[in-house]
């Protein structure tokens, strides 16, 4: 068994964290569930299968997983974050205890690579594959960026990190209806950090550029250097464009162009029609535009 704890971030995830939880039985027996009290049987199948279940209001993913670094009473080595509709496929179930038992003492973070399914379609064009991601670090050593959407774990600039060769797979099987309400909350959280470039409604976490990261790093600097400042309305459908065609998102097949144009055209477009929205209800003035976020959409900034 790895010196590991696993952190899982819950709400109403009866359909996943069985599967979620039964991938780490090779790995590690160090499972927290951080819930944020389920209304299912989300806590209740998590105990029985030998997680620690404490329950934390939410506010968002960053929030929530740096109040679990700060207050769970985590005694190994190194901490995993893990989404409970992922699991660890079968090579990265042998090959974590092996790995950290190995590893080096100057090495801080580990990436994974992450497979994302659509239904039961592995997405792996458009940009999708391989999605590299820090997912394991060692306790002290790393946090989740302060932001409101599209968070990423963080190490101080000097770490050294490898990456596995197994696989993190994102399989949602909760349906398209669960799928749209999601995305739209989320599409709310992103318009959050958009209008925050704009309008410095808060503090900016500027971590990640401090880092050396294989992906997440390149992808941020081109959001908000280049796709931030295209004209709303046309960089959703310029973005689809570019992922469809160029990075040859087409090639997903019919399951594939659903995902592709959900995903990079539907919800970019609906994270910009909420941005136009809000700055014309708030006419750009930023107490207007915290007051617009909490009455209409329940966020408090």
């Amino acid at each position: 068994m790895a010196d590991l704890t696993v952190i899982i971030l819950t709400y109403n995830e009866e359909l996943h964290i069985e599967r979620c939880i039964r991938s780490l039985e090779k790995a590690t027996p160090n499972i927290f569930v951080v819930d944020s009290f389920s209304t299912d049987r989300t806590t209740e199948i998590a105990s029985s299968l030998g997680a620690d279940v404490v329950q934390h209001a939410f506010i968002n993913q960053a929030s929530q997983f740096n109040w679990a670094l700060d207050n769970l009473p985590i005694q190994t080595e190194w901490v995993m974050r893990l989404d409970a509709d992922e699991y660890l496929d079968a090579d990265l179930q042998k090959e974590l205890p092996v790995l950290l038992s190995r590893i080096s003492s100057d090495v801080d973070g580990i990436y994974i690579r992450r497979k994302v399914f659509f239904h039961s379609q592995w997405i792996r064009y458009g940009g999708f594959y391989p999605h590299i991601l820090l997912r394991i670090w060692r306790m002290r050593k790393g946090r989740i960026e302060q932001r409101w959407m599209d968070e990423h774990a963080v190490l101080p600039p000097e770490s050294k990190t490898i990456t596995a060769k197994g696989h993190l797979v994102d399989d949602n099987h909760k349906g398209i209806t669960f799928w749209i309400d999601k995305h739209n909350k989320y599409a709310t959280r992103e318009a959050v950090d958009i209008l925050n470039l704009k309008y410095s409604l808060l503090p900016r976490d500027t971590a990640l550029q401090e880092i050396e990261d294989p992906q997440a790093k390149k992808k941020r600097w081109l959001k908000e250097n280049i796709y931030t400042r295209l004209p709303i309305g046309l960089r959703a459908g310029l973005y689809f464009f570019y992922r469809y065609i160029l990075l040859l998102g087409f090639l997903d097949g019919s399951q594939g162009f659903v995902w592709h144009f959900l995903q990079g055209f539907w919800y970019r477009l609906l994270v910009d029609i909420k941005i136009k929205e809000i700055e014309e209800k708030s006419d750009g003035d930023v107490e207007k535009i915290k007051k617009t976020l909490f009455e209409e959409h329940g966020l408090k900034i």
